[in-house]
């Protein structure tokens, strides 16, 4: 069965038996130890919560642009960065990364991969990075930090473009260990500054304690 295309660059692959979510990539390399068949990398959705999102939005799926910019917020050691360079192959990723032990497996996916800007800075100070990354049309933040609406909310005023979308995978555990994490979500839901928020989904049973928050930045 040929691979079924369920959003630009993003495909649903039948490999022994199951539906698999992948990207098509020319990077014959893993970079986090990932299946890659005929050109197709495996995307595991209990690894990314971007995969997760993708598998169960369906008709809301967020849309990339092949040639789309991205400010990735918390990019960590590059996996889910990774599957966003594919798809937006023809644009750039810039990849924002507060640990110099993940910048430093960061910085080796970007020695082959000319479409990531690795950058060291805290998410919380956009006005770090701002001599590095220009506009954008989609921020995408997974980070855990406690005021993650606020970092959000700060990020997309400084670069998202007017129309451009915002991801926020709400990590309600990092935020008040103490209060339940429906509260969490509903506050930090309020915390959303300047944005259209378009769709909130939990992420069970891939991730605990996790929600997706799709916004919209008005034109």
């Amino acid at each position: 069965m040929p691979p079924e295309e369920i959003s630009p660059g993003v495909y649903i692959l039948e490999v022994d038996g199951q539906k698999r979510l992948t990207t098509r990539s020319d990077d014959v390399v893993p970079v986090y130890g990932e299946r890659i068949l005929e050109g197709h990398r495996l995307w595991d959705p209990f690894r990314s919560k971007l995969a997760a999102l993708l598998l169960k939005a369906r008709s809301t799926r967020p849309v990339l642009a092949r040639d789309a910019k991205v400010l990735y917020l918390g990019a960590a050691t590059g996996t889910t960065v990774s599957h966003v360079s594919d798809i937006v192959r023809d644009g750039m990723v810039y990849a924002v990364e507060f640990s110099p032990r993940s910048m430093r497996d960061l910085v080796r996916l970007c020695e082959r991969r000319k479409n990531i800007v690795p950058i060291l800075a805290d998410a919380a100070r956009p006005e770090d990075y701002a001599f590095l990354v220009e506009p954008v049309d989609l921020v995408y933040q997974d980070i855990a930090q406690r005021n993650q609406a606020e970092i959000a909310s700060q990020n997309c005023e400084r670069y998202l473009l007017p129309g451009g979308d915002l991801i926020l995978m709400l990590k309600t555990r990092s935020v008040d260990v103490t209060a339940r994490p429906e509260a969490v979500l509903q506050s930090e839901t309020e915390n959303l500054q300047g944005l259209d928020l378009l769709q909130v989904m939990d992420l069970l049973p891939f991730h605990q304690d996790h929600w997706a928050m799709q916004a919209k930045k008005p034109r």
